[in-house]
Parts: structure tokens; sequence; C-alpha cells
């Protein structure tokens, strides 16, 4: 039987919600189970052990990152999620950190459930941490007058729903959706900082040049120490809200 647990080693913080969200797809036998927005791959390949008979699939819009799965042996395709539709043997779709950078992926999740065959499963999880300080003090310093036209607006609260709206979108599917806040300790110097740089400050390092980058990420360093001050050993603590919704089709 699959165990998260022999996958996830103590203190490995980023794969947890994937885990999370993979342990409620209580799918057998699917014949086809895709990983939209999969990055590196690096979780997507454990799927060939959940699903040893399934033919497992990533999709990601990074060339990037498509090769970096290639290189580890997933069988990836470069892709965009907003005109990806399933194959009528889809019977598994997962999404893990992907669709918070896809505005109104409301109406993806309906036609993605419709599309689906009969008993496929869809499992999504979107970090829920919009509201944060870590992500409002990054857009009130991408708002200042110094960044705001290099910049521009970033994701805010609006770029997530809620459980239950997650849930509503399903109408007739079996649906299970939750959140989760995820106290992360975090260690090194300025590790809050380094954690959201391959999350919230995405955009921010795609719109500046090398030394831009650099100033801003100096800018910003203080004012996230001051919110996520060290622990007398030296770690931090950092809540990390997740959304999670798992639903199954009729």
């Amino acid at each position: 039987m699959w165990n998260p647990a022999d996958y996830l080693a103590f203190g490995d913080q980023r794969g947890r919600p994937f885990y999370d969200l993979v342990a409620r797809v209580a799918a057998a036998h699917p014949r086809s189970v895709v990983d939209l927005g999969c990055g590196p791959g690096t979780l997507t390949a454990t799927l060939s052990h959940r699903w040893p008979g399934a033919r497992i699939t990533g999709i990601d819009s990074s060339a990037e990152m498509v090769a970096a799965a290639k290189a580890r042996g997933v069988d990836v395709r470069e892709g965009d999620l907003r005109t990806w539709e399933p194959a009528a043997d889809t019977d598994v779709v997962i999404s893990n950190a992907a669709l918070q950078w896809v505005p109104d992926h409301a109406d993806l999740l309906r036609a993605w459930a419709s599309a689906l065959p009969s008993h496929a499963w869809i499992a999504v999880q979107v970090p829920g941490n919009f509201a944060a300080p870590s992500h409002v003090l990054t857009r009130e310093l991408a708002a200042d007058p110094i960044w705001r036209d290099r910049i521009g607006p970033l994701r805010d609260e609006d770029a997530v729903l809620t459980p239950a709206e997650y849930a509503d979108l399903f109408t007739g599917c079996e649906v299970d959706a939750w959140e989760t806040t995820y106290l992360h300790c975090l260690d090194g110097e300025d590790p809050v900082l380094e954690w959201i740089t391959g999350t919230a400050l995405r955009p921010v390092r795609a719109a500046l040049d090398d030394a831009e980058w650099e100033q801003f990420r100096a800018t910003l360093a203080p004012l996230l120490r001051a919110e996520y001050p060290p622990r007398p050993d030296g770690t931090t603590w950092f809540p990390f809200r997740r959304v999670f919704v798992v639903a199954r089709t009729p």
C-alpha cells in the first residue's frame, strides 16, 4: 500500500501539502493521472508508486521546469493550464500549488469536472496565505512609486477561494474540502524571504533586472525579519495556510 510517510522525510515542509492532498484521493486503478503545474516533477515522480498501473503525465507552462521533470524521468509536456482538456481516460487530475496563478480558475475546475469520465477525481491545493504579513508586505512594497510601474499589481486575497466556495463549484460531485495552516520551522538567514522567493516573489523577479531584484530583496528583508523574528534557537516560525478540495465525479 502506498504510504506518504515513505516519501515524506521529517522536515520536508514543502512536500507535505502534496502528500496530504493525494492521500485523500481514493482512486484504486486509474488509467491516466495528470499533474497540472507539475514544476520540476519531484513530487509527480512519486505518483507512479501511488498508482503503479496508471499512465502518469505532467503538464507545466515553463520550458525550464519541463526540462527538469524530463531529466527526472517524468513523462511531461509543456502546456497552458487554461487550454488543457482531459482525455477520455483521465481518471485523476491533480494540481498542487499552481492554480493560484491562473485568474478565473474556478471556471476551469467546473469545465474539467464536466469533461471527466464518471467516478474520476480532481484534487487541488492552493496557497491560502495571501493575507499573511509576508504577502501583504510584498504587495505594499511593490506598490511603492519606486516599483509599481515595473512590477504592476500582485495577486491578493481574491486569487483563491475559500474551501466552501471551492466545494460549491462541483455540483453533483462527492466533495471533500478543507484548509490547513502548516507551522513551518525555518532556519538560515532571512528564511521567510528565501521561502517566498520561489512563491510570492516569482512575478517580482520576472519583472526586474538583477540589480533591481537585489535592491527589492534588500528592502523587503528587514520588514520580514520584524514581522517574523527568529526564536532564541535561531529558527523562525512561519504559518502557511493552504486550501484543499478533492471531488469525485458522479
